[in-house]
């Protein structure tokens, strides 16, 4: 398998094409962006400092593919991702979330992500010490008094390992057997399981405090509250999934884990800015309401996307290389309503194609998680076999994209509430009503006999759908 990390520009496509239909240009430009970062890490001269991510806007209706785009991007470089919503932000100065929180967001997933994989690099060692802990539980060995420290004399003989204990030791040699058969996983056993100190910063006047500092102070205090341990009954195979990942985590050193994280969030964090033209003023007239602090929000945004630097729990991380990519339908507004500060922050501007009939039909048949694949599998789950006729898909797009048409146009998530439409019935009769081993053919007759009422009557169709 090769290393998705450093794929080419047209690999890049290649792999987003299994999941998302169409929109090439997209594709092309976050393909690019990608490659670019390996490109930076590779210069060999004082300038990589310098060189800064071309960030990305993309125009499009909502549906059409935008978040997909970013979130596989992300999942092909392995790369920290978070998504956020621009609506959600307020200036400095009103209640609500402040655009650091992205950064901070973006941190947090970048330690999680470091923090899995060291557990899965010492997965083999913690499950040895796991099976030893369960062993004890089970079996406990045989704790012998010295002999002279009981008082009697030592004689020859006295240091060879009495019949108990080597019962004992053949026991648990037999145990540990049973446990790696798995033969033992409904057995209960009572395990000693860590747990928080927890802290109350209510009572010291956390409403003063900003967030950072509030979270500084509770690791703090729960680094200084001792972590008590309580005993709980349990399966082994529950106790096993308890205590591996407790056991991964003190094999793992956390410092580590935050400086690589940082570092990765620096170097290959994507932040996905959903919801930028609702901070765009399109009228650019002046008012109060919710609306106050749009031009706000954006100038807060702005140093984030420029280069800054931001105190989060984990450390202090620069944004100067995090990818941003920011989406919008523009509807109202258009991208030159943002501060023209911010809109030479995304100088890649990608248009997104409204889908077609024809696109509808490749997104039911072509992508890897297509929604006939994923309704294919929660059937098969029950012992049922469904299958789609040709005319079937073809007439479930078309349905589909009347409706867009019709009704409000919100992209390939209408396929989703069609086909949810169509089959929730089959779904609630399987079993019951719908054995296991039965075969269900869903042909265009069953489609129109389903969802044909929905296209006449369009207020229905605006209520269900």
């Amino acid at each position: 398998m090769m290393d998705t990390k450093y794929l080419t520009p047209a690999q890049i496509v290649a792999e987003l094409d299994k999941y998302i239909i169409g929109q090439y240009e997209a594709k092309r430009n976050v393909a690019i962006a990608l490659r670019n970062r390996w490109r930076r890490m590779n210069v060999r001269s004082e300038i990589q400092g310098e060189i800064i991510p071309n960030n990305i806007l993309m125009i499009g209706a909502t549906g059409v593919g935008k978040t997909e785009i970013a979130r596989r991007l992300a999942k092909i470089a392995d790369a920290p991702f978070v998504k956020v919503e621009a609506s959600k932000f307020t200036e400095v100065g009103y209640v609500g979330r402040d655009v650091e929180s992205m950064v901070r967001d973006l941190v947090e997933q970048s330690v999680n992500l470091v923090k899995a994989r060291k557990k899965e690099e010492v997965r083999e060692k913690a499950a040895r010490i796991v099976e030893d802990i369960i062993l004890d539980a089970l079996i406990p060995p045989l704790k012998v008094q010295s002999k002279s420290n009981a008082g009697f004399s030592p004689s020859v003989g006295d240091d060879m390992p009495s019949s108990d204990e080597e019962l004992n030791e053949r026991t648990r040699t037999l145990f540990r057997e049973k446990i790696r058969k798995g033969e033992l996983e409904d057995r209960k056993i009572e395990i000693n399981i860590k747990g928080g100190g927890g802290s109350n910063i209510g009572m010291i006047g956390a409403g003063m405090m900003d967030e950072v500092s509030m979270m500084n102070l509770q690791d703090m205090l729960s680094g200084m509250m001792p972590k008590k341990s309580k005993k709980r009954k349990v399966t082994v195979a529950e106790a096993r999934k308890l205590l591996l990942e407790e056991e991964a985590s003190k094999l793992i050193d956390m410092d580590e884990v935050k400086e690589e994280a940082i570092r990765r969030a620096e170097d290959a964090g994507i932040i996905f800015i959903d919801e930028i033209d609702k901070i765009a003023s399109g009228s650019r007239k002046g008012g109060g309401g919710p609306d106050v602090s749009r031009e706000g929000v954006q100038r807060d945004l702005l140093p984030i996307v420029e280069g800054s630097t931001v105190n989060t729990k984990h450390g202090v991380i620069k944004t100067d290389h995090i990818l941003f990519v920011a989406a919008g339908a523009f509807h109202i507004s258009k991208p030159s309503d943002l501060i023209p500060e911010l809109q030479g922050r995304f100088p890649i501007r990608v248009e997104l194609t409204n889908l077609t009939k024809d696109d509808f039909i490749r997104i039911l048949k072509e992508p890897k998680n297509a929604l006939t694949k994923q309704y294919e599998a929660l059937f098969e789950a029950e012992g049922v076999q469904i299958s789609f006729t040709e005319d079937a898909i073809e007439e479930l797009a078309n349905t589909a994209f009347t409706i867009n048409a019709e009704v409000e146009n919100i992209g390939a998530r209408r396929l989703q509430t069609v086909m949810s439409k169509l089959l929730n019935e089959l779904l609630y009769d399987v079993p019951d009503k719908i054995p296991a081993e039965s075969k269900i053919t869903i042909d265009a007759n069953l489609v129109k006999e389903k969802l044909q009422n929905l296209i006449k009557n369009k207020d229905l169709s605006q209520y269900i759908l």
